[in-house]
């Protein structure tokens, strides 16, 4: 199993707007060997907030499909020469290789 990692750092009251784009209907769905995908965000009292997406896959290769694919290329040169929204603060991602996973029993 493969996962892709994208954690997001927003200003405060804006978590909402990055989990609203991760959780909504996309194609990613329908691509092979594509898994899930999770979002969490860190709770905090105030402040900045932390968004944490994990699109887990079947396998790398799978991944690498994805990110070759035409429409993940396209949508990333639609949004070419739009500026980031103003409540990002930084973002950042990996990808990781899952080499153990422990279930109930």
């Amino acid at each position: 199993m493969f996962v892709q990692m994208r954690k997001t750092i927003v200003t405060e009251g804006n978590s909402d707007k990055v989990v609203a784009r991760f959780s909504g209907e996309g194609i990613i769905e329908k691509q092979e060997g594509f898994v899930d995908v999770t979002v969490m965000v860190k709770k905090v009292r105030r402040g900045d907030e932390e968004v944490v997406v994990l699109v887990r896959w079947e396998s790398e290769d799978h991944w690498k499909q994805w990110e070759k694919s035409e429409e993940h290329i396209a949508g990333h040169k639609a949004k070419l020469g739009q500026p980031k929204p103003d409540y990002i603060v930084s973002s950042e991602g990996g990808t990781y290789e899952i080499k153990a996973v422990k279930t109930a029993k």
